[in-house]
């Protein structure tokens, strides 16, 4: 009975706080992204555009209640602005993450000082294993975290340790072979629905969800955010925009042409929390 009385403890904890926020922090896009990683060459992006999206990005944010910090660009650094990856930010507390691209780990060391300044506790992730925030999705009800190219057994293990005394659940599952991070194939819609590729949702992973799953050819649909009352859509993919207006959710479409030349999704822009 104690047992169920803190599973239930748990839950009412996470309830809804996996979409509610109030702050989000954003780094401007630097000249340097065009020398992105990326797995397929899609053609360098045009930094003047991506900046115009990312100004748009945090306009948006903005309208839908969330206090938005924009950091300066950091040039040495041509991924910096998917912030996300570096951390993993949570009411109780944020988790400083290891990026499993070498040339991205003093992203999150550059991140720290920021976090500090909004949260009393900030846990640092020290190895050897490694993990991205592209890789977590946090629901209502638990941590979902998809083991892939650049998130490992061991910094699973390590996140895991790290969130268990704030009373969150963790459970690994696995990427799509050729698919760069776990949320490039899913987002939350709210705190019991998933939208997903179906090479994702076939896995299983998501038996105990609601699952939308995006149009064919509209895989780069899968990455959008939920921000308070809003989810926001990349623009260009009618069919599965559609399919998430039709189940009740209001839709906002923001541009992100140039950031997905660089494998780089809607949730990548920002971290997004609510610090107690």
């Amino acid at each position: 009975m104690a047992t169920e009385e803190a599973h239930c403890q748990q839950i009412w904890l996470m309830t809804e706080h996996s979409f509610r926020f109030t702050h989000a922090i954003t780094r401007r896009p630097p000249r340097s992204a065009v020398n992105g990683l990326r797995a397929e060459d899609a053609g360098n992006p045009d930094v003047n555009r991506m900046t115009e999206h990312h100004d748009a990005y945090v306009e948006a944010m903005g309208h839908a209640g969330v206090e938005v910090a924009v950091l300066d660009a950091l040039e040495e650094f041509p991924d910096s602005l998917f912030v996300e990856d570096t951390a993993l930010c949570l009411r109780e507390g944020a988790v400083v993450l290891r990026p499993g691209a070498l040339t991205r780990f003093r992203e999150s060391l550059a991140m720290e000082p920021h976090l500090r300044d909004l949260y009393s506790d900030v846990r640092v992730l020290s190895g050897p294993g490694f993990i991205e925030g592209g890789d977590i999705l946090t629901t209502d009800s638990e941590i979902l975290v998809g083991k892939s190219a650049r998130t490992n057994s061991e910094g699973i293990h390590e996140l895991r340790d790290a969130v268990a005394g704030w009373g969150y659940v963790l459970r690994e599952v696995t990427t799509p072979p050729g698919v760069l991070h776990f949320k490039s194939d899913c987002s939350l819609l709210d705190g019991t629905t998933i939208l997903s590729t179906p090479r994702l949702s076939s896995s299983g992973c998501f038996e105990d969800y609601t699952v939308i799953d995006v149009a064919e050819g509209e895989e780069p649909a899968a990455n959008s955010i939920r921000v308070n009352d809003v989810v926001f859509m990349p623009r260009g993919f009618p069919v599965t925009t559609g399919r998430v207006r039709d189940a009740g959710f209001d839709v906002v479409e923001l541009d992100n042409s140039e950031c997905q030349k660089i494998d780089g999704g809607l949730s990548c822009l920002s971290l997004r929390f609510s610090p107690s």
